[in-house]
């Protein structure tokens, strides 16, 4: 599925309006029985109060941010007045800032004011990257007429060391930790060296009115700095009152022919092993990890209505959907039987659709972006959901589901970087087929219980009571010869 960007801020695929949910996952309004014109008030008023409270601060904290990258030495301390450190977010500095979702240009210059003092806003180009109703992005491009475009077609900057940024953090909570092997001799520095792609570029993301109450943005912003510290996403320059400031990634974005050339699919398989290898979460002591895809999509099935505020819409999901106990059964029931193939539990990513992976063709490396879903995961969830996002993004074709033998030599590839070995056994590349293909199953019900979730709340021109049953269609369709696949039967 994914997020307000998946048509995202990269050359190639630009979304502008309405479009498939998985562009416009999260551009989401939650719907109160409250009339549109008190509503409309009541925003307009916290509005006012939350940008007369950002412009008293603005001044002060940018004193107190004389350089533009927020290096340790000038960074902003817990204790000045106007710097905000809470839990939400504590691991990067905040920037007490509202930005109007009808005005994003202006709040980026405000941001910009900030966290690029020495910034000439008169050479900055700004680029909205999506149009969508509630999310916005925004690329600022510094000096845009020097950057050049290579002959493999990337629109990209020069490339220098990484320049790490110290986040302010809270007293009271423990910084992002990286757990390493004791074995490993190399440090943290040596083994994960995120690339810096340019200074000159900065994306501001405004979130979506509510859509916290479906995206933990606290666990977003931890999953983010995470990440960044394996090397494995971008750096996160600053929060702001509804949003994120963060380095921009040069590249295209896959589409159903590219993410399957052999000379970029590799890249995936490989980048996805290496989150899966490397990555690890502090955790309290002999806790065991609960995997995402169970109580997110309780917690799910918890939010979609017995009874649809929209009658047409009540009208044609009562019959497969409803009462919703019937579908938490069959994800239950699934559940259960998945658990039982004890399939790893990694840092996964969640949401590995084909607009949330950049290909950046002069590095000849992939990156993979949007972090709302990252969580501890079934190894073969995450897979098993990237192969079903093959099938599309605008256009859902499920005839491309990946065939047994490009799902081979993926898997192979995949194993050899996750198991740090080339001697890859031919019984292990198919319990690991089977264990993915029969996970695709529980994405497809994810998915689907997202899509009714989205069909009572959002406000996008969009058909997600026809995408809920184009998801579970699909289930139906492939349950029974997944969950008939046997790793000794299908052994070579």
């Amino acid at each position: 599925m994914g997020t307000e960007t998946k048509s995202n801020s990269y050359t190639g695929q630009i979304s502008t309006s309405g479009g498939n949910p998985k562009v416009m996952k999260d551009s989401l309004s939650l719907v109160h029985p409250t009339s549109a014109a008190v509503k409309q008030q009541q925003q307009q008023q916290q509005q006012n109060q939350q940008q007369q409270t950002s412009q008293n601060n603005l001044n002060a904290f940018a004193l107190s941010n004389s350089n533009s990258n927020l290096s340790a030495d000038k960074r902003p301390k817990p204790e000045d007045n106007n710097i905000k450190t809470t839990k939400e977010h504590s691991n990067v500095p905040f920037v007490p800032i509202f930005v109007e979702e009808a005005n994003v240009i202006q709040g980026a210059k405000d941001i910009l004011q900030v966290i690029r003092p020495n910034w000439d806003l008169t050479h900055v180009d700004f680029k909205k990257f999506t149009d969508g109703i509630t999310n916005k992005l925004v690329g600022c491009f510094h000096n845009s007429s020097k950057l050049s475009n290579n002959d493999n077609g990337d629109s990209y900057l020069s490339i220098n060391n990484a320049q790490c940024i110290l986040p302010v953090q809270s007293a009271d909570e423990d910084p992002v930790v990286i757990l390493q092997d004791e074995n490993d001799e190399k440090t943290e520095t040596d083994r994960y060296a995120p690339i810096q792609y340019s200074d000159n570029v900065v994306l501001v993301r405004v979130y979506g009115n509510k859509t916290d109450l479906l995206i933990d943005r606290k666990a977003e912003t931890q999953n983010f700095l995470l990440l960044h510290t394996y090397g494995l996403a971008p750096s996160l320059y600053a929060t702001f009152k509804n949003g994120l400031v963060y380095e921009y990634v040069p590249g295209n974005t896959l589409n159903m022919e590219s993410v399957l050339c052999p000379d970029i699919w590799p890249l995936v398989a490989r980048r996805m092993a290496e989150m899966h290898r490397v990555v690890k979460k502090k955790c309290p002591l002999d806790a065991k990890p609960m995997p995402m895809i169970w109580k997110k999509t309780q917690s799910f099935l918890d939010l979609v209505p017995e009874r649809f505020s929209d009658a047409e819409k009540h009208k044609r999901v009562k019959d497969t959907f409803l009462p919703i106990g019937r579908l938490r059964e069959e994800f239950n029931n699934l559940y259960k039987y998945l658990e039982a193939l004890e399939s790893p539990i990694v840092f996964s990513h969640n949401d590995l659709l084909l607009g949330n992976v950049i290909y950046t063709k002069s590095m000849n490396t992939v990156n993979f972006i949007d972090y709302e879903y990252a969580d501890y995961n079934f190894q073969a969830f995450d897979i098993g959901n990237h192969f079903a996002e093959m099938c599309g993004v605008d256009e859902v074709d499920y005839t491309r589901y990946p065939k047994r033998e490009f799902q081979l030599k993926w898997l192979r590839a995949y194993l050899e970087h996750y198991l740090q070995r080339t001697n890859i056994q031919n019984d292990e590349v198919e319990l690991l087929y089977v264990q993915v293909n029969q996970f695709a199953l529980a994405a497809h019900i994810f998915w689907t219980v997202w899509s009714l979730l989205q069909a009572e709340h959002s406000t996008i021109d969009f058909d997600y009571v026809g995408y809920a049953f184009l998801r579970y269609n699909e289930y139906l369709a492939r349950k029974d010869e997944f969950l008939s696949l046997s790793a000794t039967k299908n052994n070579k």
